[in-house]
């Protein structure tokens, strides 16, 4: 019988959903661990909710109760629901990312969970107490540096001779038009360079899409821009330490992993300053940070940095190694866990009661 139930109910891949599955995928040798609700990569099919409160009576290892770790408003409604209304020896764990103080019935079910784990301080200052405050971690052997950054480029088959990307959901939110924008001032300058759109737009943004490539056609630089749609996980681990700079520029983001996975192959950034992303920078060492929706100051800060190759490749290796010391899914995993291993032994973790 699992011990530690990981909770993914969208049906989507998100942001989130890929946060979860790190995290559950470094547990996977530490505890009997069970995927409840839809699928995610490198983990055990997962089970339904209602056979997940089945075999949460009676948890492995003798433990006093199972673990639960959501991470979205209908998991933890789900957990509560199975704690308190069918009195299943339950604890519950939500992690949040979210810098802002949540609606009126986020706040109740944050208050009903056991602990509360935030990602950055900014999240943890809307609670009046977290378990703990765990930046969310990249998997330091799946992203690493490529031996010859050039090489790796020209392997892809994209053309030219140095890339930049933007990686996630392609929306406004995300700042991808700002990306676009800052791109098409950059590029003229740098005939070999190219530039790839890596994510999914939904129907609904449509418009904005066509809007996108109409600036792009407008700048003449179709043939330059690459959008490779929604784009697997073992794809994106090529791609990045091939990059010569990632460039996320979203208007808001509450973490980010982006530019982490980078930094941990290598790769440089220039970000907008919003989610975790000035933490990362390390005071410019390992990126650059811009002013939110500024795609002038977005390609002033890539222009600085492919003009100076050297600076680049001291910045990639910076990157690398914070991104060891203080970003890997090892050290994320490591503090969970000792948060579970305290609700095992009894501790009152909870924000508040409710």
């Amino acid at each position: 019988m699992p011990e530690l139930f990981v909770t993914n109910y969208n049906p989507r891949y998100t942001g989130v959903s890929a946060t979860a599955e790190r995290m559950a995928q470094a547990h996977l040798d530490r505890y009997d661990l069970a995927l409840v609700g839809k699928p995610l990569h490198g983990l055990p099919d997962p089970i339904s909710p209602a056979l997940a409160r089945k075999l949460s009576r009676t948890p492995s290892n003798d433990r006093p109760c199972a673990v639960w770790h959501v991470r979205r408003d209908p998991e933890m409604l789900s957990a509560i629901y199975a704690r308190d209304v069918l009195r299943l020896p339950i604890r519950t764990v939500f992690t949040s990312a979210a810098k802002h103080r949540h609606s009126a019935f986020p706040r109740w079910l944050i208050s009903k969970m056991d602990a509360v784990i935030a990602t950055s301080p900014e999240a943890a200052a809307f609670f009046p107490d977290v378990a703990a405050t765990l930046p969310h971690g990249i998997d330091l052997g799946r992203f690493s540096p490529a031996p010859d950054r050039r090489a790796a480029w020209d392997a892809l088959g994209y053309g030219g001779s140095e890339g930049v990307a933007i990686v996630g959901r392609i929306r406004a939110s995300k700042g991808t038009d700002v990306f676009v924008d800052a791109m098409c001032r950059v590029m003229p300058d740098r005939p070999r360079m190219h530039a790839l759109v890596i994510g999914q737009a939904r129907p609904a943004d449509r418009a904005f899409v066509e809007a996108l490539h109409a600036r792009i056609a407008e700048a003449g630089l179709t043939g330059r821009f690459h959008f490779l749609g929604d784009t697997p996980n073992d794809q994106v681990r090529q791609i990045l330490p091939a990059l010569s700079l990632v460039v996320n520029v979203a208007r808001y983001e509450p973490f980010g992993v982006v530019p982490a996975e980078g930094m941990a192959s290598g790769t440089p950034f220039v970000c907008s300053d919003t989610g975790y992303y000035r933490a990362f920078s390390d005071d410019g060492r390992c990126g650059l940070i811009v002013p939110v929706e500024d795609a002038p100051a977005t390609a002033a800060a890539v222009s600085e940095l492919l003009a100076d190759a050297d600076r680049l490749e001291a910045m990639g290796r910076a990157a690398r190694a914070k991104a060891e010391a203080d970003h890997s899914i090892q050290a994320e995993a490591d503090g969970a866990a000792e948060i579970y291993e305290r609700l095992w032994a009894g501790d009152d973790l909870a924000v508040h009661r409710g």
